[in-house]
């Protein structure tokens, strides 16, 4: 299948909600569909561009053959296997921006920002000198990989750690994700949504859970860390209405558009987790009565999405510590624009619309068919 010279195409996974939501933008726009091809088609070498095409990445999860294909497992709920596909996934898209700028098209997303994004450890790196603040973290850059339980342990003791988040490098979704908590009496506990089985194998759940044993905890540090960890102190987060808050912003091409407040009965403020949306206007009080600024939260992370210019968009989790007066940059997210029925924040340009169409004015300014995108 070929595309007329200048057509829009997606790269992503044809049906699934992020596409069908970017193409509803682009007619609220009146603009036609964009092309859509699959990761598949890019993974079996059977697609194809034409020059002057904009080509736009898409996540590619959310295909259980896709996700066997590149992470080399039977089972989509799997945990491990992230390694092996963040190396397969990494590749595949460097291949395909070879392509598509070998024959003319232009790629609006660069395969070297999103091999940092989703990269955990050097993400981090490159937020730390960029200035950014983030939490301090024992993994971050390619350092010395964790080994395993006795390896993060001894870190953490030589950092004078007790508590600290555990992720795997290359993961997502809160996948992996463990809330870890030590004392020096010998007490171990882990809030986590990894499930294992008796076979030591680890699922993803919907449902948190506490690991209570240091053989429970150890088992499954032991089993993620082959696949590459990133170790950071858990910072005391900010509350609303009792429960551990943080919020998303969305920020396209150098501008914070979207905000959303995640809220949560455990660390984990994942919306499928569990966690909830909170109140953006009780945020934004709470940070004024501290003596801060809205705009300069943002500007935090704007500066986040600066350190990745070639990419469209990134979703920037925000952190605030415990009286909304200090902000930490958890994390950096390549896809995290899916915040569907959320309109835009006052004076970003983008107040009437969703994320994908503040992402279509530009897309559509840069064509020359829109004039009022977001400056």
């Amino acid at each position: 299948m070929t595309s007329r010279p200048g057509a829009i195409t997606i790269v992503g996974i044809p049906g699934n909600r992020r596409v069908g939501l970017f193409q509803d933008a682009l007619r609220r726009a009146g603009h036609s569909d964009a092309r859509v091809l699959s990761w598949r088609d890019v993974h079996s070498g059977s697609a194809a561009f034409a020059p002057g095409d904009l080509v736009r990445l898409e996540s590619p999860g959310e295909d259980p053959v896709l996700d066997r294909e590149l992470r080399g497992v039977t089972d989509a709920t799997r945990v491990e296997g992230t390694g092996r596909w963040y190396a397969r996934f990494t590749a595949l898209a460097r291949s395909l921006g070879e392509q598509v700028t070998g024959c003319g098209a232009t790629l609006l997303d660069d395969p070297a920002d999103l091999a940092v994004l989703f990269d955990k450890r050097r993400c981090h790196e490159v937020l730390t000198n960029a200035g950014v603040p983030v939490p301090f973290a024992l993994t971050s850059g390619v350092t010395e990989p964790v080994r395993g339980w006795a390896d993060l342990r001894e870190r953490m003791t030589r950092a004078g750690l007790e508590r600290v988040f555990v992720k795997l490098a290359h993961g997502s979704s809160a996948s992996g994700v463990l809330a870890l908590a030590t004392s020096n009496a010998g007490r171990v506990q882990a809030i986590t949504s990894v499930e294992r089985d008796a076979r030591g194998r680890l699922f993803n759940s919907l449902r948190v859970r506490k690991y209570s044993t240091e053989a429970e905890v150890a088992a499954i540090v032991d089993a993620l860390a082959p696949d590459g960890l990133h170790v950071e102190r858990w910072l005391p987060k900010a509350a609303q209405h009792g429960r551990s808050a943080d919020l998303r912003v969305v920020v396209v091409r150098g501008r914070a558009t979207h905000a959303v407040v995640r809220t949560s009965r455990s660390p984990m403020t994942n919306l499928h987790l569990g966690g909830a949306r909170g109140d953006l206007a009780a945020v934004r009080a709470a940070i004024a009565n501290a003596g801060g600024e809205w705009g300069e939260v943002l500007g935090i992370c704007e500066r986040a999405a600066a350190c990745f210019p070639g990419f469209s968009r990134v979703g920037v989790d925000l952190l605030p510590v415990a009286g909304w007066r200090r902000f930490a940059v958890g994390e950096v997210n390549a896809f995290g624009d899916l915040l569907p029925g959320l309109n835009g924040l006052d004076g970003s340009g983008a107040e009437s619309g969703d994320t994908y169409d503040a992402q279509v004015a530009v897309l559509l300014r840069r064509t020359g068919n829109q004039h009022d995108a977001i400056a």
